[in-house]
């Protein structure tokens, strides 16, 4: 599965693709140079219990961390991920 991150005016978003397919996206909100707020994961059905959602969520705490910058999960999925997850909460606002 190949997933890519783009940001352009205060936008961003990791976008999961396989064979061509797109399997999922997660997007978010910057709010400043050190946060982003994820706003919504989606997830194509036929992928559904793959782990996509994961692999979106663990990318951008990939890229947060590059940046320094801390992140706070309005949505849902991302906002459980981070109360069951400890290993990524270094990045939580």
């Amino acid at each position: 599965m190949e997933i890519t991150v783009k940001q352009s005016d205060g936008k961003g978003f990791a976008m999961a693709r396989e064979d061509g397919k797109r399997a999922g996206i997660m997007t978010y909100s910057v709010a400043g140079d050190e946060l982003i707020i994820i706003d919504h994961t989606e997830v194509e059905p036929e992928f559904n219990g793959k782990g996509v959602g994961k692999e979106l969520l663990y990318k951008i705490v990939e890229m947060a961390r590059e940046k320094n910058i801390k992140i706070i999960p309005l949505c849902p999925y991302a906002a459980a991920m981070f109360k069951k997850t400890e290993d990524i909460r270094d990045v939580l606002k």
